[in-house]
């Protein structure tokens, strides 16, 4: 993955508008749909019974963020992650607080049978999904992503999914393979919503990559769910680094970041990008 993939990628996003399906929690909703405006994508926040699986079957992409699992919205999920399953559609996992709290622990890991394209989250939940440790403290990771390494590769081998790993440095790595991003801000941690609809916008780019689970070669080639996660990392950290050059603090970010999303562009990408 390098800076030339990573802008063809942004580039088909923006031109594509894929339609993004997010059964997200009620604290990012607003942020998550304006996060995907931005950038070029169309969010569909359809997370009820009965309409998030047949939705999940047009959709381009699929979202699933366990933050505020609520009875319903956990019926969704499992309909939606079915669904995109059996249709091929891509889909993203990002198990919020998993390890410190049962309920969304139990749902999380029985997500997992419905083979995720992607999982992204803190160090903390991502040990904690792959059962290797018990989790942070709720949305606060006590671990490194490097950490994190044994257990993005046991999520490969159980389940297929790429692993993207958020923190100082990020990390996304497809057991085997390791791709590290240095580029971003503390500012996204300052936010509601920071790290979650990094989420939507990693389903946005599996969707134009052609990174379908229905048992073709990808349409990027072996590597294109590796290499569209990394992408989404970093087109979404440098347009963070750009808005925290002209923020005041995290209120002036927010807006900010919304517009540096719809900005960035492929100089941007590779004066910012910190890849190893």
């Amino acid at each position: 993955m390098d800076v030339a993939y990573t802008s063809e990628v942004l580039a088909r996003v923006r031109a594509t508008n894929p339609l993004v399906q997010c059964l997200t929690n009620s604290v990012v909703t607003g942020f998550t749909a304006n996060v995907l405006l931005a950038l070029g994508a169309s969010p569909a926040m359809t997370d009820v019974p009965r309409e998030s699986g047949p939705f999940a079957e047009i959709a381009s992409a699929v979202l699933i963020n366990t933050g505020t699992p609520h009875a319903e919205q956990r019926n969704a999920m499992a309909e939606a992650a079915k669904a995109a399953h059996r249709a091929g559609t891509p889909w993203v996992l990002d198990p919020v607080a998993v390890g410190s709290l049962p309920v969304r622990t139990a749902l999380a890991r029985g997500l997992l049978d419905f083979r995720p394209t992607a999982v992204r989250g803190n160090p903390s939940e991502i040990i904690a999904l792959a059962e290797l440790g018990g989790g942070g403290r709720g949305t606060d990771a006590i671990d490194t992503p490097d950490d994190a390494l044994p257990a993005g590769a046991a999520l490969a081998a159980s389940c297929g999914a790429v692993t993207a790993v958020s923190g100082r440095v990020d990390l996304v790595t497809d057991g085997t393979r390791v791709i590290r991003s240095a580029s971003g801000t503390s500012l996204l941690t300052k936010i509601t919503g920071g790290g979650c609809a990094l989420g939507a916008v990693t389903a946005a780019f599996l969707a134009v990559a052609g990174a379908d689970r229905s048992g073709g070669e990808p349409a990027d080639g072996p590597g294109a769910v590796l290499n569209a996660t990394a992408a989404a990392t970093v087109v979404y950290t440098a347009a963070a680094e750009m808005a925290a050059e002209s923020a005041g603090g995290p209120g002036t970010f927010a807006g900010l970041f919304l517009d540096a999303l719809a900005a960035v562009d492929t100089a941007d990408i590779e004066r910012r990008a910190a890849l190893s």
